[in-house]
C-alpha cells in the first residue's frame, strides 16, 4: 500500500500533467482562431505569429512523455490512474498536431493573398473554424470536468464539419471552373479548409481518449464518416 507521501507526490504527478493538458488546449485553440483571423484578414504579421507559436505545443508535448514515462516507472500506476496517464500522451498528441495544422493554414497566407483574383471564400473557411473550435473547446471541457455526459454528441457533431467541408469543397471547385486563375488561391484554400476539417478528426480522437480515461471502456461503436469531397462532380454550366 502506498504511503501518504507517495500518495500526495502522484495527486501532484497527475494535476501537473492535467494542467498542461489544459495550456496545450488553450495554446492549440489560439493557433487555429488566428491562423484563420489571419487569413480573413490578410494579416501577414499574425500569421507568422502562428507559425512561430508551434514550438511551444512540440516543446508541452515532450515535456508531457518525459513526465509521463517517470510517472509510469516511479508511481506504478494502475487502473483509472493509468488511463489518466495514457489519456495525457493521447492528448497532447492530438493537440499537438492540432497546431501544426493551425500552423500549416497560417505558412499559405502570404501565398492565397498574393495569388488572389477577387475570390472571397474566406468566409467559408472562417465558418468551417468556428464549428471546429466549438468541437475543440467542448472536448477540452469535458476533458477538465471527467464528463462523458456529451462526448458522443461532441463526436458525432463532426459530421457537420464534415459536410461544411464537402460544401465548401464543391464552391471553391466551381471557381477554379469558372476562371483558370482563382486556380492556385483555391487550392491554397482547399488545403486550408481540409486542415480545420482534421482538426476535427483530431477532436473527435480526444473525445474518446476521455471516454475511456473516465469509463474504462471504448465508446459506443458508431457509423464511420467520412467527407464526400471526393464524390463531387461539378457542371461548370451550373447555375448557383
Amino acid at each position: 500500500m502506498m504511503s501518504q507521501h507517495t500518495v500526495t507526490a502522484f495527486e501532484e504527478d497527475m494535476s501537473f500533467l492535467a494542467h498542461k493538458i489544459a495550456e496545450m488546449g488553450g495554446h492549440a485553440e489560439r493557433m487555429l482562431e488566428q491562423a484563420v483571423r489571419s487569413l480573413v484578414e490578410n494579416d501577414r504579421q499574425l500569421a507568422r505569429r502562428v507559425i512561430t507559436d508551434d514550438l511551444v505545443l512540440d516543446e508541452a508535448l515532450a515535456l508531457i512523455d518525459d513526465k509521463s514515462v517517470l510517472v509510469i516507472a516511479q508511481r506504478q500506476p494502475v487502473a483509472s490512474d493509468l488511463r489518466e496517464v495514457f489519456a495525457a500522451i493521447r492528448i497532447s498528441t492530438d493537440l499537438e498536431r492540432i497546431g501544426d495544422l493551425a500552423k500549416n493554414i497560417a505558412k499559405r497566407v502570404e501565398a492565397i493573398n498574393e495569388g488572389s483574383h477577387g475570390v472571397r471564400l474566406a468566409r467559408g473557411i472562417d465558418h468551417l473554424c468556428e464549428l471546429a473550435l466549438a468541437q475543440l473547446k467542448e472536448v477540452l471541457d469535458a476533458y477538465g470536468t471527467r464528463s462523458t455526459d456529451k462526448l458522443s454528441m461532441i463526436r458525432d457533431r463532426d459530421d457537420e464539419i464534415d459536410a461544411m467541408y464537402t460544401s465548401l469543397f464543391r464552391e471553391l471547385l466551381t471557381y477554379m471552373m469558372e476562371d483558370p486563375r482563382n486556380i492556385t488561391t483555391c487550392t491554397h484554400l482547399l488545403f486550408c479548409a481540409k486542415n480545420i476539417e482534421r482538426i476535427g478528426d483530431h477532436a473527435t480522437n480526444i473525445a474518446e481518449a476521455v471516454y475511456y480515461m473516465v469509463e474504462g471502456e471504448k465508446m459506443p461503436p458508431y457509423r464511420p464518416k467520412e467527407d464526400k469531397s471526393h464524390r463531387i462532380s461539378v457542371d461548370p454550366n451550373e447555375d448557383d
